[in-house]
């Protein structure tokens, strides 16, 4: 390319980003609200709904924020991300993690005690959100609990609703109900492409847990 064809391409690539820059920084001072505690809800049949949840919870942290945790149905796993979130969160006590799950409802076969640990992990998810301490909360697998009607939809609707205005909340699974998501501010849908699982590789450490 000639040295007049490199700077005529410059121009027309600076042109288009000056416009393009006008158009975002018209975009960004047309938001009136600075803060709003947000309601994220992590859905569909795709991988990653807690990744990114935990990634989530990471970011917090790092800017000093106060994170809570309560897994429904996934029982006590040893999981990657909750062994290093604990170590960073210890020195200044910016974790409160509960798994209260006793495992999948295929695992336990056992109504009751499914219905009897999610009514646990749910009190302890009311409690934190009473804790104004607490600016970012992950609600793992909750619409799990909800599908499985192990909690009663309209109590968690009306309590997500009426959350505290600094407080963000993370709920994720699949098939999140129309009810969460009409009340929802963020819904992000993870969409199945291909996954390891349907060629025969069981979940590994560091990916899966």
């Amino acid at each position: 390319m000639s040295e007049v064809a490199e700077e005529d391409a410059a121009r027309r690539h600076r042109e288009k980003m000056e416009k393009r820059k006008a158009v975002q920084d018209a975009e960004v001072a047309g938001k009136s609200i600075a803060e709003k505690g947000l309601l994220m809800v992590h859905t569909g049949p795709g991988k990653g709904k807690s990744t990114a949840a935990f990634g989530l919870a990471l970011r917090a942290m790092g800017h000093g924020l106060k994170v809570g945790v309560v897994q429904f149905g996934k029982g006590a796993w040893d999981t990657g991300e909750r062994r290093i979130l604990e170590k960073l969160g210890a020195e200044e006590e910016l974790l409160c993690w509960r798994t209260l799950g006793e495992g999948f409802t295929w695992e336990t076969q056992d109504r009751a005690r499914d219905e009897a640990a999610a009514r646990r992990a749910w009190d302890a998810a009311k409690e934190m959100m009473a804790d104004a301490s607490i600016r970012l909360l992950v609600l793992d697998e909750l619409s799990i609990a909800l599908r499985y009607e192990h909690l009663p939809l309209c109590e968690v609707i009306e309590e997500l609703a009426r959350r505290r205005g600094d407080l963000h909340i993370v709920v994720t699974g699949r098939n999140a109900k129309p009810e969460l998501i009409a009340i929802a501010d963020l819904v992000t849908e993870m969409t199945l492409v291909k996954h390891h699982f349907q060629a025969g590789v069981k979940a590994q450490k560091g990916v899966e847990f």
